[in-house]
C-alpha cells in the first residue's frame, strides 16, 4: 500500500472539528490504555481533564456542532457527553474512533510509545509489538468520515477521538506520507481543530 491514503475528495459535504479528549486517568497514570478491554469501561477522564473540557467549551469558537461522533472508550465518551450536552444534542459513539491499538505495550509505561513511534517513521505498515499499523487506524478514521459523507450534508460534525488516531487522520487527510504523522504537532487534551485546519 502507498504511504499516502487520499481522501478522495476535494471537499466536504458537512463541516469537521476534531476534539482530542480531555486529560484522562491513563495520561494521570502514564500508562498505555489502547485496548477495548480496559479503554471502554475504565481510565476515564481525570479531575484536570473535566476541568480542561470545561475550559474548551467556555472559550468556543469553532461552529456550533450538529453532530458529535466519538470513541466508546469512556475517556472520549465522558468528553462527548460533556460537549453534546452543551450544546443540546445527542453524542454517537463508533467504534471506528479508537484509541490505536498498542498490542504488547497496552497497560505498560507511556514512554513506550516513542518505540512504536520510531517503527512508523520507517514503515507505515508495520505491526511491531503487536500495534495496529497506521495504515490501518488511517484507513478507519478515514472510514468514519467517508460514512459521515454519505449520511449527511451541511452538518457540523464533532470527532472526539485519541491523540495517535487524530494526528494520523489529519496527516491522511493532508496527503502526507503517513511515516510522518509525528511530524506534525500532536493534538493536546480537549483541543479542537477544525478540517481543514487553517
Amino acid at each position: 500500500m502507498s504511504n499516502t491514503l487520499p481522501f478522495g475528495s476535494p471537499s466536504f459535504r458537512n463541516g469537521y472539528l476534531l476534539m482530542r479528549h480531555g486529560h484522562s486517568e491513563a495520561n494521570r497514570q502514564e500508562r498505555i490504555i489502547s485496548s477495548p478491554a480496559r479503554g471502554i469501561a475504565s481510565f476515564g477522564l481525570s479531575a484536570r481533564g473535566q476541568t480542561e473540557v470545561g475550559e474548551t467549551l467556555a472559550a468556543w469558537r469553532w461552529a456550533r456542532p450538529t453532530r458529535v461522533v466519538h470513541s466508546d472508550f469512556l475517556r472520549t465518551t465522558q468528553t462527548a457527553a460533556r460537549v453534546a450536552e452543551y450544546f443540546g444534542v445527542a453524542p454517537t459513539s463508533d467504534a471506528g474512533l479508537r484509541e490505536r491499538g498498542f498490542g504488547e505495550l497496552d497497560g505498560g509505561e507511556d514512554a513506550r510509545y516513542a518505540d512504536a513511534w520510531a517503527r512508523d517513521a520507517k514503515d507505515a505498515s508495520h505491526e511491531h509489538f503487536g500495534v495496529e499499523s497506521v495504515e490501518t487506524v488511517a484507513e478507519r478514521m478515514v472510514a468514519v468520515m467517508r460514512g459521515l459523507e454519505r449520511r449527511y450534508e451541511g452538518e457540523v460534525v464533532l470527532l472526539v477521538s485519541h491523540g495517535d488516531p487524530l494526528q494520523i487522520l489529519l496527516t491522511a487527510l493532508a496527503g502526507v506520507d503517513l511515516r510522518r504523522h509525528r511530524d506534525r504537532p500532536p493534538l493536546q487534551p480537549a483541543e479542537v481543530v477544525a478540517v481543514p485546519e487553517r
